[in-house]
């Protein structure tokens, strides 16, 4: 089974996220509740990320062309979870990681994808953007910080980007990790309940959790009209973690492997280089 094909949205379909399970486990749930040594799902895991290391590395080896991965979900579905997770045998030297705050002063001179662009891999990276462009159609959209005809087209803007992207060597991967209401809920009150982690709340994340239908709106329609052949979207149910973590990695893995990259021609002679070994 691809991971890929089962979880990705069909280039340019209407989506309606209710009709996605966050609970969905692709019939792996019953193995991995075991919950013994010999768990088939942290087997799968572990060889997974192993292979994703490989691959990775391959990529770097390789030096000509990169992968951008794109991270969205609402607030506790598990981005930088995934990130720690996924990418934790990979090494820092081609595997990066960006995120996209409220633009600074300059950036705010310039388009809204300028800044986006500074940020993309160089060949024989792999980076990961932690929240993204799609926050100009989703933060933008649902606080009504730009009018409407400004966010409507910035899809198409989105989409030729994207395509100029991948032109030039970049396969890109966008997951958008589908948490429930309940489920961040669970979670919130996890953070609150755990000192360690009260560093990462604010009274904002309440404060967003009130717009819920309004994200839920603009990721359908970013989901939708931004899923294409060439920059396909994901959506990854996130209630499991150990699912959510196991999906990503899985497509991830699928997609180095499609690529197929191989280790350069060596530029010395190498039975030459053994004979004056000693």
């Amino acid at each position: 089974m691809k991971f890929s094909k089962e979880l990705a949205v069909p280039p340019h379909k209407k989506v309606r996220l209710k009709d996605y399970d966050t609970c969905e486990t692709l019939g792996y749930e019953t193995e991995h509740e075991k919950g013994d040594d010999n768990d088939k799902v942290d087997v799968l895991m572990e060889k997974t990320i192993r292979r994703l290391d490989d691959l990775q590395y391959t990529l770097y080896a390789e030096g000509k062309r990169s992968v951008l991965i794109v991270l969205q979900g609402m607030d506790t579905a598990g981005k930088d979870g995934t990130i720690r997770h996924v990418m934790s045998g990979a090494s820092p030297q081609s595997c990066k990681v960006t995120s996209f705050k409220v633009p600074s002063t300059r950036e705010r001179l310039h388009d809204f994808l300028w800044r986006i662009h500074q940020a993309t891999p160089e060949n024989g990276e792999i980076m990961i953007f932690n929240r993204s462009h799609y926050e100009d159609v989703l933060v933008v959209r649902v606080h009504d910080l730009v009018p409407k005809k400004v966010w409507e087209d910035r899809y198409d803007e989105i989409n030729r980007f994207e395509k100029y992207l991948t032109e030039n060597g970049t396969t890109i991967l966008k997951f958008f990790l589908h948490v429930s209401k309940g489920e961040q809920k669970k979670r919130i009150e996890a953070r609150l309940a755990d000192p360690s982690k009260h560093w990462k709340l604010s009274e904002a994340d309440l404060k967003e959790r009130e717009y819920w239908d309004d994200y839920t709106e603009a990721y359908e329609a970013a989901l939708g009209k931004c899923s294409t052949k060439y920059a396909p979207w994901f959506i990854i149910p996130a209630d499991h973690k150990w699912f959510r973590n196991l999906a990503v990695s899985k497509i991830i893995v699928e997609a180095l492997e499609d690529m197929d990259p191989k280790y350069p021609t060596p530029q010395i002679d190498i039975a030459r280089m053994k004979r004056l070994l000693k």
